[in-house]
C-alpha cells in the first residue's frame, strides 16, 4: 500500500508542477490580448512552477503517513505554493526586476494556483478512495497462525479503519501445519495475495520454520504482535547495541527538530516581545495603579522532563496561590479583579511568558503548563498524563485552538486536553506550529472559555 501511494504522490507532484506552470501562462493570456508580447512570463512561469514543486515537497504535501494514508494534505500544499510565490517576489526585488511582471499577473497566477491545487487534491483523493474501495490500493492479505492470535489478527484486518487492506484467506496451522503452509504457498504463487501476516502467541520454532518457506516467495511478510503487546504502540524496528528490538517510544523533537523548534522560539518570541513591549508596560502600569503590587504572578509549573520552573503572568487575582492546593479559576470567580477579568479574557495576562520562552523554560507552542498540584492529581488518575512533559510547555497549543481552554474541572475534560497534547507531540512540525499560532490569533478575541 505504501509503495502504491508513494507512486501516486510522485505522479501528483508532476501533475501539480505542470498545472502551476500552466497557471502563469494562462494568467498571461487572460490579461493580454493574444500571446504577444510574451516577455519574461513563460520563463517566470517555469521558474515559479519548479520552485513550487520543491517547496510543496519540503512542506510535506507528498508525504505518505501510515496513520493517515489518505490525508489530502491541502494545507501543506497551499503553504508550499505561498512560500514559492513569496520566494519568487523576493528574488524579483533582490534582482530589481519587479517591473518585468505586472501585479495583476502575480495575483491572478497565485489565485489560479490555489484553485489548481485544490482541484488536483480533490480529484486525486477521490481517485485513491475509489481504488481503495475496489481493492486496488491496499494489500491483499493472507493470515497464517494458530488459535486466538489467528482469529484476532484476521478480525483486525477485516476492521481496517481505512478500508484499504483486504483479507483474502486465513490458514490455521492446527492440526496439519504442512498442509496449511502448502495452501498458502499455492495462493502466493497464483498471485492471490500480496502480503502475509503471521499470527502466533508464542512464535518459537514455528516462526522459524514458516520463514524458511516464505522467504523464498515473492511476498511481503509481517509478524503480528502477540495479544499481550497488541496495545503497545510500535514506532519502528531498531538494533540498539546490535540487538534486534522494537522501538516503542522515543524522545520527540530530538536532533535537528529540536534545533528548528528553538530557533522558532527565539526568532518569533523575540519579535513578539519587541512588538508587545509597549502594551506590556501599559498593562504593568494599570495593574500597579488599580490593583497594587505585585504586578507579576509567579507560580511553579511542571515543564520539560517533569522538571519545575517558575512561570510569569500578569497578576489578575487578589490571591497568588502557589502550594500543595491551588484552586483553579472558575467563571465569576470572586478572586478575579475587574481589570484581571479583561486581561484573562483577552489572554494579555500571558504576555510575560514570552520571557519564559526566551529563557528556554517554555515554547511558543506546546501543551499548556499546569500547576504542580494539578499535575500530581491528574498524573495519578489519568494514564499517560505525564507524557505531555516530553516537550516544553507552550503559551498556546493544539488543545487550546480546538476549544479546550480554561477550567479543567472534570477528568474527562483533562483527558480530552491530553489527547490533543499527545497528538501535537507525535505530529510536530514547523508548519504545524505556525498553523496553531495563526489559529490562536484569529480566535483569541472571541474565546468564551477564558475567565
Amino acid at each position: 500500500m505504501r509503495e502504491t501511494l508513494s507512486i501516486a504522490m510522485g505522479v501528483l507532484s508532476i501533475v501539480e508542477a505542470v498545472l502551476l506552470i500552466g497557471c502563469g501562462l494562462i494568467a498571461h493570456l487572460l490579461l493580454n490580448s493574444g500571446w504577444s508580447p510574451a516577455g519574461w512570463y513563460p520563463s517566470g512561469s517555469l521558474a515559479l512552477g519548479i520552485a513550487a514543486l520543491g517547496l510543496i515537497r519540503v512542506f510535506g504535501a507528498y508525504r505518505v503517513s501510515s496513520a493517515e494514508p489518505l490525508d489530502p494534505r491541502v494545507f501543506q500544499a497551499l503553504a508550499g505554493w505561498t512560500a514559492a510565490m513569496a520566494a519568487f517576489l523576493a528574488f524579483l526585488n533582490l534582482t530589481q526586476t519587479t517591473e518585468a511582471f505586472s501585479r495583476s499577473w502575480i495575483v491572478t497566477t497565485f489565485a489560479l494556483g490555489v484553485f489548481a491545487l485544490l482541484m488536483a487534491r480533490a480529484i486525486s483523493l477521490h481517485y485513491l478512495r475509489q481504488m481503495g474501495s475496489l481493492g486496488r490500493l491496499g494489500p491483499r492479505l493472507a493470515v497464517i497462525g494458530r488459535g486466538a492470535a489467528l482469529h484476532d489478527t484476521a478480525q483486525a484486518v477485516l476492521r481496517d479503519p481505512f478500508g484499504l487492506a483486504r483479507l483474502i484467506e486465513a490458514h490455521d496451522l492446527d492440526p496439519n501445519p504442512e498442509a496449511a503452509v502448502e495452501r498458502l504457498v499455492k495462493s502466493i504463487r497464483a498471485g492471490k495475495v500480496s502480503g502475509v501476516m503471521i499470527a502466533l502467541d508464542e512464535p518459537g520454532d514455528t516462526l522459524e520454520s514458516l520463514m524458511h518457506v516464505l522467504k523464498s516467495e515473492a511476498v511481503t511478510v509481517h509478524l503480528a504482535l502477540p495479544a499481550s503487546l497488541r496495545r503497545v504502540p510500535v514506532l519502528a524496528f531498531d538494533r540498539p547495541a546490535g540487538l534486534p528490538a522494537l522501538s516503542l517510544s522515543e524522545v520527540p523533537l530530538s536532533g535537528w527538530s529540536s534545533v528548528v523548534k528553538r530557533i522558532e522560539d527565539i526568532v518569533l518570541g523575540g519579535v513578539l516581545l519587541i512588538l508587545v513591549a509597549p502594551a506590556m508596560a501599559t498593562i504593568a502600569l494599570a495593574i500597579l495603579l488599580f490593583m497594587g503590587r505585585p504586578v507579576l504572578f509567579r507560580q511553579q509549573r511542571h515543564g520539560f522532563n517533569n522538571n519545575t520552573f517558575m512561570v510569569c503572568k500578569f497578576r489578575t487575582m487578589t490571591s497568588t496561590d502557589d502550594g500543595k492546593v491551588v484552586p483553579q479559576a472558575t467563571r465569576d470567580d470572586p478572586r478575579i479583579t475587574p481589570l484581571g477579568r479583561i486581561l484573562r479574557r483577552t489572554s494579555l495576562d500571558e504576555l510575560p511568558q514570552l520571557v519564559n520562552v526566551l529563557l528556554g523554560d517554555m515554547s511558543l507552542v506546546g501543551p499548556r503548563p499546569h500547576a504542580v498540584s494539578h499535575n500530581t492529581k491528574y498524573g495519578e488518575s489519568i494514564d499517560g498524563y505525564l507524557g505531555r512533559h516530553r516537550v516544553k510547555p507552550g503559551i498556546t497549543g493544539w488543545a487550546q485552538v480546538n476549544g479546550l481552554r480554561g477550567e479543567t474541572d472534570t477528568p474527562d475534560k483533562m483527558r480530552r486536553r491530553l489527547e490533543y497534547d499527545l497528538y501535537y507531540i507525535e505530529h510536530w512540525s514547523l508548519l504545524f506550529d505556525l498553523r496553531i499560532i495563526a489559529q490562536t490569533i484569529t480566535i483569541l478575541m472571541g474565546d468564551r472559555n477564558a475567565y
